[in-house]
């Protein structure tokens, strides 16, 4: 077995090839990151021998096409996550940073780790993301006009504002603009403007959440029956993890969202504390749907409960239900991708 690590960047793919029983290095190549490059850089690759991997340093906005064009060859892929790469490369004896050294440590990396995410196709995961993260933007964007627009009210309608959070509904906008048609001056005309902007914006958001929720209530039937989670929260979940199965168990997944404790003691005594890595993304989604359940009657709320007559804080009895959650999202996403994958007429029969 050969493994070939790569180091990808914005105009040049470096690989090197280490030997998968001994990690002896086999060779260098560096190519263009274009098409062209990639199908040199196969070429490469199956001179060293027939049976190979790739791994690739987890980068996907700069190791996308080369996945997809390694994938479409036949190639075995798997994703080294930065991380694993930093620490096999503070560890070897050749010092420095260059392309072949961070491409012999993806390589060395994949050779330690054998149970790296496999990389695939984009599905329709990467639409939602896609989508997910425009719309986020977009509330940034409006979340600093209505910022700069309290502003600037505050000088022209002294006392006079409208109340919190209201400057995103139509009937608020509608009102604001007529009161500030007849006003004259630089300041009534920027905020007038940051009204049109604000009242553009909230049009756009609301089309995306439309958008988002036609693609994903037929992607997660099961997730979105859970109690807390709304369409939005389970396209944020859908676009980060982009796929269930590439976790071993719901363990592992509550080790990557950050919500499995970390233990920090030795000798008789066990102690955890908090795990502050994980994907913050997920961790928030999960926080969001904790923080509803823990308002409503049900499992959540009861588990919130009896946490806190054991003597833990609302904090704590949170970060015990947020964990609960990571196992009961983790089983849900498996039951919607079986769902998508079995046919139709299969399904019906079940």
């Amino acid at each position: 077995m050969v493994i070939i690590g790569i180091d990808p960047h914005k105009g040049s793919h470096t690989g090197v090839a280490i030997d998968g029983a001994s990690g002896r290095q086999l060779g260098v190549r560096t190519v263009a990151a274009t098409s062209e490059g990639h199908r040199v850089l196969l070429a490469w690759a199956a001179s060293l021998g027939s049976e190979r991997c790739f791994a690739v340093e987890d980068c996907r906005p700069l190791s996308r096409g080369l996945e997809r064009d390694l994938l479409g060859a036949g190639g075995a892929v798997v994703r080294v996550p930065p991380r694993l790469m930093a620490q096999v490369r503070r560890t070897v004896r050749t010092p420095g940073k260059s392309d072949p050294i961070d491409a012999l440590a993806v390589a060395r990396a994949a050779l330690r780790e054998p149970d790296l995410p496999t990389a695939r196709l984009d599905g329709p995961e990467r639409e939602v993301r896609l989508l997910v993260d425009h719309r986020d933007d977009l509330v940034a964007e409006r979340t600093r006009h209505t910022n700069t627009l309290r502003w600037h009210l505050h000088e022209l309608l002294p006392g006079e504002g409208p109340a919190p959070r209201t400057l995103t509904r139509p009937t608020v906008l509608d009102a604001l603009g007529a009161h500030l048609a007849p006003m004259t001056g630089p300041v009534a005309r920027i905020a007038a403007d940051l009204v049109a902007r604000i009242r553009a914006l909230t049009a756009d958001i609301d089309a995306l959440a439309r958008e988002l929720e036609a693609l994903v209530r037929p992607l997660a039937p099961t997730l979105l029956a859970l109690p807390g989670c709304g369409v939005l929260t389970a396209a944020k979940l859908i676009g980060e993890v982009g796929g269930i199965d590439r976790f071993r168990s719901s363990a592992a997944f509550a080790r990557w969202d950050g919500t499995a404790p970390v233990p920090v003691w030795s000798g008789d005594t066990t102690r955890v504390r908090l795990s502050r890595g994980g994907n913050r993304r997920v961790n928030a989604a999960l926080h969001r749907i904790a923080v509803t359940q823990a308002r409503l009657p049900g499992i959540g709320r009861d588990l919130v409960t009896r946490r806190k007559g054991a003597g833990d804080t609302t904090t704590e009895a949170i970060r015990r239900l947020r964990r609960y959650l990571s196992d009961a999202v983790y089983r849900r996403m498996r039951v919607d991708q079986r769902l998508r994958a079995t046919p139709p007429m299969l399904a019906e029969a079940a």
